[in-house]
């Protein structure tokens, strides 16, 4: 037996008493074998891989009762130089968020070679080839300059091939991979964890997989375990699992799955924007004379029209353009092109003309807990545009908007005056909505919004997404990379290719008859995906 898990129990020093995370679980892993931890927020599937390899905040947090054996040997208490011994070497993790886990200060390539410097004590020529052959197998694009780029250089899918290039440095016995496909299209979803079962077959790696999304668990995983407030409810094969599952809990799980269609219906004779032969470059590296060498076409010649009340979905592999186009469209880069928004065109205006209309354009991103200030209480993450645009100066009365935009959302007004870290990401994410709609905004732009959600919680905020839409007549730009997210919610679709729109048209038309060879490709993937 490689790892055994048994007993094991997490719990917390709070200002309100102890909490405890995870409640006596068990569970092990041998050889080879792929095992997924599914459940949603706050199940405690985080907290136990970071027992694992004792990463928690100790001693707040600390272990009533349990037992970690790795290979017969007991990581719970072990010594630092013994845990040193394991961690990034015999064990390995990848993380959820590869922003956070990179240091930005260096280039993803001396990040890679750190690694394997320290635990295989290559020279510096060896570590740089090393980590040149691990680019290639996690098929990182353009591999002779992407190395050299620092993280915020990267888009999120080439951050995360980082990240897990990173974590087979070392040939690891047991690797962990905590939501690894997260910010990843389903091409790369697909590719990617082909290659860890490859990875998995060539090495006899373990792998413990923490995932909120069942397609992954049905593809990848041997056996998995359900996961609810910290205990494990059920367990067993995953094909007997999905199949006939036993708890109700299990059963809710594999129902929300997204579905459905949008409700409102667009009003097609009043644009909110309309994007007219935009485009946008980014110089790559200098020359002696400080000029660019070269220049990235990320959105290249662009037309969109986005009309009130209908939801465009924007679908396209990691660096497709997706984010970049959405940013010039609100005029947070730099870009060339027509913008015009509510009639008027807003392309060669100055920052303060333009300052008038933020209130009208907003956004929703991917990741909540970065983009809320974590010194911040929610009341007043919510009120800074109010303040920002002096739309309400009675401090009682934008209490009051605060309240009533938190119960559209789903979040009780008397937990307006908490902090962000104390909400679910669920619950962060209707924290966001809820910022951009206090606003009363024409246009919401909604990049990877539920990406980072589990199913439940992710249909829950579609379906509030929906509502909210059809009450107020929003104009939502979808940005993407869940195929039956995209259909569940979007009007149009657009599909994107190395800053290329390639196609454009209908939601059903688009999903049951492409015609782009690459719109092909990712339905595809897609299918291929979800079914295996």
């Amino acid at each position: 037996m490689m790892l055994e898990v048994k007993d094991l129990s997490v719990a917390f020093h709070t200002e309100k008493g102890e909490f405890q995370a995870v409640d006596s679980i068990s569970f092990t892993i041998d050889k080879g074998e792929i095992l997924a931890l599914v459940g949603e927020s706050g199940a405690g599937k985080s907290v136990t891989a970071f027992s694992i390899l004792q990463l928690l905040p100790y001693p707040q947090a600390f272990h009533p009762s349990g037992s970690i054996l790795f290979h017969g040997r007991e990581v719970l208490g072990a010594r630092d130089a013994d845990l040193r011994q394991i961690r990034g070497n015999k064990v390995t993790m990848i993380f959820q968020e590869p922003m956070t886990s990179l240091n930005p200060l260096h280039t993803v390539l001396k990040q890679v070679r750190e690694s394997i410097i320290i635990h295989q004590g290559l020279s510096d020529r060896q570590a740089t080839e090393k980590a040149f052959e691990l680019f290639r197998i996690v098929q990182l694009p353009d591999i002779e300059k992407r190395p050299k780029a620092y993280p915020h250089e990267l888009s999120g899918g080439q951050r995360q091939r980082v990240m897990i290039a990173m974590a087979l440095a070392n040939q690891p016995d047991l690797l962990i991979a905590d939501e690894p496909t997260t910010a990843l299209d389903v091409t790369i979803q697909a590719e990617i964890l082909n290659l860890l079962k490859e990875l998995r077959r060539k090495l006899g790696m373990g792998l413990l997989i923490i995932t909120h999304d069942l397609t992954i668990v049905r593809k990848i995983a041997d056996n998995c375990c359900i996961m609810k407030e910290g205990k494990i409810v059920e367990r067993g094969p995953v094909a007997r699992v999905f199949k006939s599952p036993e708890h109700e809990y299990t059963k809710m799980l594999l129902d929300s799955e997204p579905k459905g269609a949008p409700h409102a219906t667009p009003s097609m004779d009043k644009p909110v924007l309309l994007a007219d032969n935009l485009s946008v470059t980014f110089p790559i590296g200098k020359n002696l004379m400080g000029r660019p060498k070269s220049l990235l076409k990320a959105v290249d010649s662009v037309n969109i029209k986005i009309h009130e009340a209908e939801t465009i979905g924007v679908v396209g592999e990691s660096g497709s353009g997706k984010t970049t186009l959405a940013l010039a469209a609100l005029r947070l880069i730099r870009s060339r092109g027509s913008i015009v928004f509510l009639g008027g065109e807003i392309q060669g205006l100055k920052s303060r003309q333009v300052r008038p209309l933020r209130k009208k354009m907003q956004i929703v991103f991917q990741d909540p807990f970065g983009s809320l200030n974590p010194r911040f209480t929610i009341a007043q993450i919510i009120e800074e545009g109010l303040l920002a645009h002096k739309m309400v100066k009675d401090k009682v009365a934008r209490r009051k908007l605060i309240a009533e935009v938190l119960e559209e959302v789903g979040i009780e007004p008397e937990n307006m005056d908490r902090y962000p870290y104390e909400f679910s990401g669920g619950q962060r994410q209707r924290i966001s909505i809820a910022r951009a709609l206090i606003l009363k905004p024409e246009l919401i732009i909604l990049d990877e919004p539920t990406s980072s959600l589990d199913l439940s919680v992710q249909a829950q905020v579609l379906e509030l997404l929906k509502k909210i839409q059809e009450k107020h007549r929003i104009a939502y730009l979808f940005i993407s990379h869940d195929l039956k997210v995209v259909r569940s919610m979007s009007h149009s679709i657009v599909i994107m290719e190395k800053g290329k729109i390639v196609e454009y048209g209908p939601a059903e038309k688009v999903f049951t008859s492409p015609a782009h060879p690459y719109t092909q490709k990712l339905l595809e993937a897609a299918l291929a995906f979800s079914e295996a």
